[in-house]
């Protein structure tokens, strides 16, 4: 407890535009390796850079989203470092006037209460290519789509005092920019990473101390450890005398542990200057107000009103707008079924989620639209179908994607309730269990359930389980008036 952890955050969130910042080269996960990039991307001689103004605008909403102050004349600058993923040999970013300056962001703290960040800036820069390494056995290879994604990098103040808060902060950051809709911020595939900066200090001390940087963390869980163990291995080191490096580290998950990479570069080394071929981007104040009127709904406000409009509880609505997509799917969901929010809440968490789960499908991919889920709570809702058989149905709805009502009437799954065909299936039931009869006449009243149990298993599920229940009583009560005394 004698030394305090500071911590600050480099995010870079990549913008979910349809091409490049600087070209028109497609964006997008899954292509052939080096089949989405232009001549611009890879540096050609001759080939010039055209600003994406949908990167712009993305910019000014995240800008707006946290407070920040959107400079009316930001400057694009060169970054020059030499990389075999870098093939202009430098990289189109901002540096002394950035797009955004300040801002912040509230969030919860794991131990309770909340903490508000403060944002240092937000700049716009091109993304480099990424190295390959798996599967190319000795050799390694480079696959250029990825050069020129445009992203967003979120720079925070150095006032993080843990690494359970820095993730905490990841977090809330990740909701914001897919509530916005400017990013799929899928960490998996590097569209939502951090580089976190890491120094100790004795408690009181107003100097911060030597930092170190761990790069391209892609999941929540990692940047807690690896914040984790670089916090022991500087207290350690320090304590024992020893003197720390500036140094950029990598994580290595497995291990659970951090390597150096290489010394940690200051400004001066990337030589900064603005870059020639492209004009200062001037924002106009117009320009700013139009995309403040566009914003979306944000996720705190969001949550405020899932919670209040569906009498939802604040995790259950949190972890609706986590989910990317899901608080959409499930308002159309409760629309569909015509409310009866909790049930829709309870299938989504239940067969939809565990369906996508096995089918490794995101919920923009889910084989049940909102429609059908809510058609199929309707069903369920009005008693025209039990529970149990719902699964079933879920089930085929999975597999055809076909509309509920359609899958109950084609295959006569309707709930039976009609009671002059529940009695005869009753006497039926009956007269197949002469000797269950006798026990249950005899005083052995739990086998009530198990009649009852036989009067489902007949009707396929399909019977009202009350009124079946209630016509069974009556068909047991007069088999003891007819009994031999």
């Amino acid at each position: 407890m004698t030394w305090e952890i500071v911590i600050g955050l480099e995010i870079h969130v990549q913008l979910a535009t349809r091409s490049k910042l600087f070209s028109g080269a497609a964006v997008g996960a899954g292509a052939e390796p080096n089949s989405q990039a232009c001549p611009v991307d890879l540096g050609l001689p001759g080939v010039l850079p055209v600003l994406n103004l949908e990167a712009v605008r993305m910019a000014v909403m995240l800008g707006l989203a946290v407070g920040g102050r959107i400079a009316h004349r930001s400057i694009f600058a060169r970054k020059n470092y030499f990389y075999p993923d870098l093939p202009k040999g430098y990289q189109i970013s901002q540096y002394e006037q950035p797009i955004i300056q300040g801002g912040s962001l509230e969030f919860e703290l794991p131990e309770g209460g909340t903490q508000r960040l403060r944002l240092l800036r937000i700049h716009m820069e091109e993304d480099a290519g990424k190295s390959v390494h798996e599967g190319l056995g000795d050799c390694s290879g480079v696959d250029l789509n990825r050069a020129g994604t445009p992203l967003l990098e979120v720079v925070s103040q150095p006032e993080l005092r843990s690494p359970a808060a820095a993730a905490a902060f990841l977090q809330k950051l990740h909701t914001l920019v897919r509530g916005l809709g400017i990013s799929h911020a899928s960490m998996e595939q590097g569209g939502f990473r951090c580089d976190a900066n890491l120094s100790v200090r004795r408690r009181g001390d107003e100097h911060l101390g030597v930092r170190s940087e761990t790069k391209n963390l892609n999941s929540f869980r990692f940047v807690e450890r690896a914040l984790e163990y670089e916090a022991m291995r500087h207290i350690e080191a320090l304590e024992a005398g020893g003197r720390l490096q500036q140094e950029t580290r990598l994580y290595d998950s497995a291990r659970h542990e951090t390597r150096p990479m290489r010394g940690k570069e200051e400004a001066e080394d990337y030589r900064y200057f603005p870059d020639p071929d492209l004009p200062p981007l001037e924002i106009s104040p117009e320009f700013i107000e139009k995309v403040r009127r566009t914003l979306p709904e944000l996720p705190e406000a969001h949550a405020a009103r899932l919670e209040q409009q569906y009498q939802l509880d604040a995790a259950s609505a949190a972890a609706l707008i986590r989910k990317q997509g899901a608080a959409d799917y499930f308002e159309e969901t409760v629309q569909a079924a015509g409310g009866h929010a909790r049930q829709c809440l309870y299938w989504m968490r239940g067969e939809l989620y565990a369906a996508l789960k096995r089918g490794r499908l995101d919920l923009q991919s889910s084989p049940v639209s909102p429609a059908h889920l809510g058609g199929l709570v309707r069903r369920i809702a009005d008693q025209s179908i039990s529970g149990k058989l719902a699964k079933e149905i879920f089930s085929k709805m999975w597999e055809s994607r076909e509309d509920p009502d359609k899958i109950i009437q084609g295959r006569s799954l309707e709930r039976l309730s009609d009671p002059g065909k529940l009695r005869e299936i009753i006497a039926e039931v009956l007269r197949e269990n002469p000797r269950q009869l006798k026990q249950y006449q005899d005083g052995k009243s739990k086998l009530l359930t198990w009649f009852t149990g036989r009067v489902l298993a007949k009707t396929k599920g399909r019977a009202d389980p009350n009124l079946a229940g209630k016509l069974l009583q009556q068909a047991l009560r007069a088999q003891d008036g007819n009994a031999e005394p």
